[in-house]
């Protein structure tokens, strides 16, 4: 009995190692693919233009510098985000520095073969992309960093990104549109339309205009 009792003992011991306790915190996954997985296939969608005022994303928040896209909007998928963060780290390795990532990738994008009919479904999961809006910051870091190192891993990391991009630093003023709204710029202006249509001053040359007869036909 003793010797049963043993072994069902190590038994559960190697049965409790083998299972995964319950946790509240979920496994540490890849930045690059989001937390819970598409139910069902999104569409392709359009980034995101502010058209309201935003200027959210277009600061350096935690770090000191920041990569910001400044000429369009458009997808960037995973891959492309990845080899940018590895210029990054091999340009600045052996260094103290902390990065921050300001996008993910949570958008799956599916694709259909060369020559194929239309219809018969959307298409099979390709990769991962993120939607980038006009002026959005994609990569920032902080640390005990010279701004001339930095500015070259963030041109190389350009490089490797499509569009084109800038550095900027943190306190450097915001992006509503595609205005930077320097201490010259007054936000409210850019509400107001761009030109001004004169009205027409009130005198002697302004002609009343109303409504005409028309000429009485010949008898």
């Amino acid at each position: 009995m003793a010797f049963v009792a043993i072994q069902r003992f190590i038994n559960m011991s190697t049965y409790a190692n083998l299972v995964r306790q319950f946790s509240a915190t979920s496994n540490q996954a890849s930045w690059l693919l989001p937390v819970a997985g598409a139910r069902k296939k999104s569409r392709k969608g359009r980034p995101r233009v502010p058209t309201g005022g935003s200027v959210r994303g277009t600061t350096v928040v935690w770090g000191d510098y920041g990569l910001r896209m400044i000429d369009h909007h458009r997808r960037i998928s995973a891959a492309q985000l990845k080899n940018g963060e590895e210029v990054i780290k091999k340009r600045l390795r052996g260094t103290k520095y902390k990065m921050y990532t300001r996008i993910s990738a949570n958008i799956p994008v599916y694709t259909s073969g060369n020559e194929v009919r239309m219809g018969k479904g959307k298409g099979s999961f390709d990769y991962w992309a993120s939607r980038v809006a006009n002026n959005k910051i994609l990569f920032e870091l902080k640390g005990d960093l010279h701004e001339k190192v930095v500015r070259e891993a963030f041109r190389l990391a350009g490089n490797k990104l499509p569009g084109q991009y800038e550095f900027v630093k943190k306190g450097d003023p915001a992006v509503m549109g595609t205005t930077k709204l320097t201490p010259d710029v007054d936000p409210e202006s850019l509400f107001r339309p761009r030109r001004v249509v004169p009205l027409p001053e009130p005198g002697l040359g302004d002609a009343v205009v109303g409504p005409t007869k028309s000429p009485a036909a010949p008898s």
